[in-house]
Order: structure tokens, then C-alpha cells, then sequence
């Protein structure tokens, strides 16, 4: 087959790699790996391409920020040329339809309305906006629209994000923090007394409140709980270098002495 000089084309944008899939995806000369993937296997590396991106994000890692924003790109692309071939849309469909998205959802930079207002009246106009989209999709439900698929964390916050708009919410975080204690009572006494699944009901409403507080201060708990990952590997990390500086390793260690390097790993980042 000959070779389309656009592939070759290392300035042509978004059309080269437009044209790269669909070779990728051609029956005939693509490759086999490829042509055997359909929306469902692919979604799994969406996914993770999303929280690689993420993660470059967290640590900064800018030049690799760009790969990583390239590999989520290449993402859309393959599901694009997916939905192509079943006949369902182009990748040009998408691009219009999100362009048509942020001019519909933004009068106060692309219409006639004054952008003269606070960014929590932006918001609040932007949900006006959303929730008329949702009523054009016959989504009735306070709740309808929240994807199953996100991370269970992420999707508890945005789930009571969606309630408090309708007024079901506590007043204040206060309230939140004594629900809080309530359920790490409950988790307490199902382990003494509850079998397994009782146990994990009860865990799982204590990470829900937890979820509905990050939500009242402020804090997403998805990126909450990515930074204090990072920072447990860091200074996990820390241990291990101190412990090989003593020609050990952490199987050789014990928790005492692993305790006492972790305080010395933390009191080293604060100073």
C-alpha cells in the first residue's frame, strides 16, 4: 500500500493523526491489534491516559505533560474513527459539537451577556445551562447524567455535588464532621460484631461523608487523596534510601525503626 505522504507530514496537526488511525484501523494493511479493538477495550486506556495526565500535572512534569496530553488526544481519535466506521459520527462531529458546547455555555464571552460577574455566578450560570441540557436529554433526576464509570470517589462527590443543588445537604461542614464521627462509630462496631459485607457497607459510608466534607471545604477528594499518595511514596522512599545508607532494607528492618526514619523523613521536608 502506498504511503500517504500526509503520515510523513510532520506539520500537519491534527490531520496526520487523523490519517495515522485510520491506517492504523485499516482492514486490509493496519494493524492487527488495532482492527480487533471496539469502544469497551479502549476505555480502560481513556481512563488511565486521563490520570497520567493528572499525574504529570502533580509533579509538575511538564515536558511530559505534552506526551501525556498527546496520548489522551490519541484517545478521542481512536474512538472517533471507531464511531466512524460503525457509522456514527466524525471526528469533526466531536470537535463541532464541543465547540458548539463552549459558545452555548459561555453568552458572557461569546453572546450579548455582561462578564461583569463574580466566577461563583458563572458557575452557578453554567449549572443553569447544564441542567437545561440535561432536561433536552429526558435526564428527570436530580442525579441522572453522573457517569457510572468514574472513580468511586470522584463520582460520591460529584453524586452530593448534584443533591446540594436541590437543597439536600447539611448547613454547614460542622455537621458533616459529626456524621463523620457517627460512622467510624458504626465501622467500629460492625467489626466486632457484623460478617464481612456489613463491614465493607459500613466502610463504604464512612468514605462517602469523607467524600461530602472534601465537598464543604473545598477539596476534591480524588486530587486530595492522588497528592497524599504521592507524598506517602515520597517519604516512604525516604525511608528506603536511609535504611540502604545503614546497608539495610526494609525487610531487614522492623516498624520501630521504620517509625523513627518516617518522623525523620517528615521533620526533613518541614525544615
Amino acid at each position: 500500500m502506498p504511503e500517504n505522504p500526509l503520515i510523513l507530514d510532520r506539520d500537519a496537526g491534527i490531520e496526520r493523526l487523523l490519517e495515522i488511525m485510520r491506517r492504523l484501523r485499516d482492514p486490509d494493511h493496519g494493524c492487527p491489534w488495532d482492527i480487533e479493538q471496539d469502544f469497551t477495550t479502549i476505555a480502560p486506556y481513556t481512563i488511565e491516559e486521563a490520570y497520567e495526565v493528572a499525574d504529570a500535572i502533580d509533579r509538575q512534569a511538564w515536558d511530559e505533560l505534552k506526551g501525556e496530553l498527546g496520548d489522551l488526544l490519541f484517545q478521542s481519535v481512536f474512538h472517533a474513527q471507531m464511531a466512524q466506521e460503525a457509522g456514527h459520527f466524525t471526528f469533526q462531529d466531536v470537535v463541532r459539537t464541543m465547540s458548539d458546547k463552549m459558545v452555548d455555555r459561555h453568552p458572557h464571552v461569546f453572546g450579548n451577556e455582561s462578564r461583569d460577574k463574580s466566577a461563583e455566578q458563572q458557575t452557578q450560570d453554567w449549572e443553569t445551562i447544564k441542567a437545561a441540557e440535561r432536561a433536552q436529554k429526558a435526564q428527570k433526576g436530580t442525579l441522572d447524567g453522573v457517569a457510572v464509570g468514574l472513580p468511586a470517589l470522584l463520582r460520591a462527590y460529584k453524586l452530593q455535588k448534584r443533591a446540594a443543588r436541590v437543597g439536600f445537604d447539611w448547613p454547614d461542614a460542622s455537621h458533616v464532621i459529626a456524621k463523620i464521627t457517627e460512622e467510624a462509630a458504626e465501622l467500629v462496631d460492625a467489626r466486632e460484631t457484623e460478617p464481612h459485607d456489613r463491614i465493607e457497607e459500613e466502610f463504604g459510608d464512612l468514605l462517602f461523608v469523607m467524600a461530602n466534607l472534601g465537598r464543604h471545604l473545598g477539596v476534591e477528594p480524588e486530587a486530595a487523596l492522588r497528592r497524599a499518595n504521592a507524598k506517602f511514596i515520597r517519604r516512604f522512599e525516604g525511608v528506603e534510601q536511609r535504611l540502604a545508607d545503614r546497608g539495610k532494607r526494609p525487610e531487614d528492618s522492623d516498624l520501630e525503626e521504620m517509625d523513627a526514619l518516617w518522623d525523620a523523613v517528615k521533620e526533613a521536608e518541614r525544615s
